[in-house]
Order: C-alpha cells, then structure tokens, then sequence
C-alpha cells in the first residue's frame, strides 16, 4: 500500500497520476469480474515506475511472481511491450514489437489486459475505486505465496 502511494502525484505526461492509473486498471478488471489474483496484477501492473522507469515491467513482474500463476505473471512481464502498441509509433519505435510473441500462449490474455485494462485507464472522469478498497484483496494476494525459495515443501 505505502509503495503504491508512491505512484501518487507521478503524472509522467498523463492527465491522472500513476496511482490513479493503477487503480483505474484494477477498477476495470474488478468491475469485469476478473479473479483476485488478476485484479491484484492489474494495481500493481507498474509498481516499478518509481524504481525504473526503463524497466518497470520487469519490477513489477518480480513482485507478483511469488504470488501468481505463469500466465499472469508473464502478463505483467510483457505488459509494457504490449502497450507499446498505443505509442511506440509515436516516439519513433516500431508498435508492433508485440507480434515477436504471437504464437506465445499468453498473447491473447496480455494483449486483452493493454487493450481492456492498461491502455483506457488514463481518464480523470472515470469512477475509479479507492486504494483502500482493495486492501482486503491486497493482503489476502501477498498473505500465501504459491512460488518461493523461502516456503517448506512440506507446508
């Protein structure tokens, strides 16, 4: 939670703040009645933007690992390069670097995320759901890891 509001105020050239586009993403994919686990991975989607804004798809990646399935954990991985779609061509770089991952068996699901999720989620009118509304999930979300060197095998 402290770590999120850090995104707060970080308007990076958007019209909300990071914050407000995380929750904004995790609103959408509540309110599509995705499960906890993908609701968690839509907030926490670009909790590395304060740590490195160059690879912030990366950070957040290692932060869901332990916690989710591949899928999505691959889903967060590549998130970023799926956004590209939206921009990359407006800053000189080739929008479709995605289609290196078409035959991927994620592709379909991270593609939906940018396009459902991430991509309209920069809206300053969009009824967006409060960080504290999703703490019970958050706590819930980091309370069992399922993928950790730090875990018996026999728990």
């Amino acid at each position: 939670m402290t770590h999120l509001r850090l995104l707060g105020g970080d308007f990076g050239g958007f019209q909300v703040d990071r914050l407000t586009h995380s929750l904004q993403t995790a609103t959408r994919a509540y309110r599509a009645d995705r499960d906890d686990e993908y609701v968690a991975c839509a907030l926490l989607h670009d909790i590395g933007d304060t740590l490195g804004s160059f690879n912030h798809a990366d950070i957040a990646a290692a932060v869901v690992k332990p916690f989710v399935n591949e899928n999505y954990h691959w889903m967060v991985d590549k998130h970023a390069i799926f956004q590209g779609y939206y921009f990359f061509h407006y800053i000189g770089l080739d929008r479709d670097v995605r289609d290196q991952f078409a035959d991927h068996p994620n592709y379909e699901l991270t593609d939906e995320f940018t396009a459902d999720f991430d991509q309209p989620s920069f809206d300053p009118a969009y009824p967006t759901m409060a960080l504290e509304e999703f703490e019970p999930l958050l706590r819930s979300f980091f309370a069992r890891p399922k993928n950790t060197i730090y875990q018996r095998n026999d728990t």
